[in-house]
């Protein structure tokens, strides 16, 4: 590990990151979201699911800068894919390219013969950094929103198909049914406890708004919500239709089901994030979702240590 500490500016220094840094890790990452969209998108679980990946070594595969004050500067990680964040306070003194570099370098010694960022595509000097790298576009991925000034409509359900909030028990048939589905774009499945840790043991899994739907006994399609209050929005984690009840309306009829469930709980926007690998863009903008801002998805191609 020492020899992979980057070189940085007099006055910061660098450790791995913990469970017990995730509140210090979120406020950072909060602070960057707001310099960047004016709200607050990230929420405590989504980092704490970060300690959780497999194969993720916290003290090998994370890294977080600490300012002269012992204040938070800077964190990156990397498991399969990585995450750099620079605070607005701390932009400009090279530490984003310092932790670029301790990406790189972590990547390659764990054997990884490609590196996988995402940027938000507004944020022009790390866009620019990534292109300078070497690092190549990928996926395209798009937040989307749905505004709900008023309660939204909800259509009736296709013959045979009855929809209902999500209960206890349902767990391993959704994730079942939401493997199976992503298979067709995914790189990989993901085991039951790691999908749970972003769905349905993430803190702010909202059961009541999200939706099953079923054709008889057969579970058929799943939307699955977060309510993040930091946000102020209702958030659709993810959205599965089986293979053989697609065309049927049944994706719309859970996110409508979804919209009203949110609306009548307060909320007056609901999000969602998708990419341009399911091919499900139009399908949102058809149920009058618009982007609220994209990403780019970047690679690059690693040559071993020499």
């Amino acid at each position: 590990m020492p020899d992979l500490v980057p070189a940085l500016p007099p006055g910061y220094r660098a450790a791995p990151a913990t469970a017990h840094d995730i509140s210090a890790i979120h406020r950072l990452v909060s602070a960057c979201e707001r310099e960047l969209h004016g709200r607050v998108r990230t929420d405590p679980g989504a980092i704490a699911a970060v300690f959780a990946r497999p194969g993720l070594i916290p003290e090998l595969d994370t890294l977080l800068i600490h300012d002269q004050a012992g204040r938070p500067a800077a964190r990156a990680w990397v498991n399969r894919r990585s995450e750099v964040d620079v605070h607005p306070r701390h932009r400009g003194r090279g530490l984003g390219t310092a932790l670029l570099d301790w990406t790189e370098a972590r990547a390659r010694q764990a054997g990884s013969g490609q590196i996988v960022q995402t940027v938000p595509d507004d944020d022009t000097h790390a866009v620019a950094l990534l292109r300078s790298r070497g690092y190549e576009p990928m996926v395209t991925e798009w937040l989307l929103e749905f505004a709900m000034p008023d309660e939204p409509a909800v259509p009736e359900p296709p013959a045979g198909v009855t929809v209902r909030p999500f209960r206890s028990g349902d767990e391993h048939a959704a994730h079942q049914l939401i493997e199976d589905a992503f298979d067709e774009w995914q790189q990989r499945r993901e085991s039951y406890s790691e999908w749970a840790q972003h769905t349905v043991e993430h803190p702010t899994f909202a059961p009541a708004m999200s939706a099953l739907a079923f054709s008889g006994t057969q579970l058929v399609g799943a939307a699955l919500s977060l309510d993040l209050p930091e946000s102020g929005d209702g958030y659709i984690e993810e959205v599965a239709v089986h293979r053989d009840h697609r065309n049927q309306g049944i994706a719309r009829l859970l996110l409508r089901h979804v919209f009203r469930a949110f609306h009548r709980q307060g909320r007056r926007t609901c999000t969602l994030a998708t990419h341009s690998d399911t091919g499900a863009l139009a399908l949102y903008l058809r149920v009058g979702m618009t982007v609220r801002h994209s990403s780019t998805v970047y690679r690059k191609s690693l040559r071993p240590a020499q």
